[in-house]
């Protein structure tokens, strides 16, 4: 029997029980990948994370959902980070490895930033269906759309829709009976990320992102820092001008309030940032 330590965090969190949950593993050595999936369907969150040895940075880490492996997650990055300085005495400044690449990540306090590992630049490229028809999914209509939905990926591809207002945004209601007609990422995930820029507020956008459940529902996510970092290539894909910062607000729906800080720079990097909060500990035993 092995005993394995535990550390439960909220990322993104604007207090002690907002932000996006996560699970995070000290030391992962010893686990197989059944174990760890299986790890991760136990605690039922969005994403698990599992700290290993590496040769190429400070740690190297995997990113389980209770259904699969994930290459690259924003707040299981932040999360992790957060772990990784309180166990290694690393200092603000560290390098995490995962599948989709080496990760620097930074911190200010407990406000952590990753870059997203876009080398080369963000991929693109147009969903298939119509307009009409994608905006049909989300409960909204083609008037709804600020332009057509387009396919990001900085380290995990998504769907972003921009619309022309939050108040689009809120009315979002996807349609669960219709699954079977979401477009799929190059992992077979249904998802979208709706975002609008606030008209009310400059510098600040509010986004919701949306994913199938394994019991074939839609569900939403509090916080993702993977689609904000896909955002920021959303932005440089359609010819914003750089440098760029934004505060996204995301949770809202899901009385789990958000807050992402987003930057992108005048040659195109990517920052992703937010407040870790660590709200216990624990261990298991298997």
């Amino acid at each position: 029997m092995t005993t394995y330590a535990f550390r439960l965090l909220n990322v993104f969190a604007q207090s002690t029980f907002g932000g996006n949950p996560l699970c995070v593993f000290e030391d992962a050595r010893g686990m197989d990948d059944a174990t760890m999936q299986a790890l991760a369907l136990q605690f039922n969150l969005s994403e698990t994370t599992f700290i290993l040895p590496s040769q190429r940075a400070h740690a190297r880490v995997r990113i389980f959902t209770p259904g699969y492996e994930m290459p690259f997650a924003g707040h299981p990055t932040l999360g992790t980070a957060h772990v990784v300085r309180d166990l290694a005495h690393t200092g603000d400044a560290l390098k995490l490895e995962f599948k989709a690449g080496v990760v620097p990540v930074f911190a200010q306090g407990d406000v952590w930033t990753f870059t997203a590992p876009s080398a080369g630049g963000p991929k693109t490229k147009p969903e298939t269906l119509a307009d009409a028809e994608v905006a049909s999914l989300l409960g909204l209509s083609e008037q709804d759309l600020l332009t057509s939905p387009l396919w990001v990926d900085t380290g995990a591809d998504q769907l972003l829709v921009a619309l022309r207002s939050t108040d689009a945004v809120r009315r979002a209601r996807p349609d669960s009976a219709r699954l079977d007609a979401w477009p799929q990422s190059s992992l077979a995930r249904k998802t979208a990320y709706v975002f609008a820029f606030d008209g009310e507020r400059p510098g600040r956008i509010l986004s919701r992102y949306f994913f199938t459940t394994q019991g074939a529902g839609v569900a939403e996510d509090p916080g993702t820092g993977s689609a904000c970092a896909n955002l920021g290539g959303w932005l440089i894909a359609n010819g914003y001008s750089l440098p760029a910062e934004y505060e996204i607000d995301q949770g809202e729906a899901v009385n789990r309030p958000c807050r992402l800080r987003l930057s992108v720079t005048a040659d195109g990097a990517i920052h992703v940032g937010g407040k870790v909060v660590e709200i216990g500990r624990g261990t298991v035993t298997l």
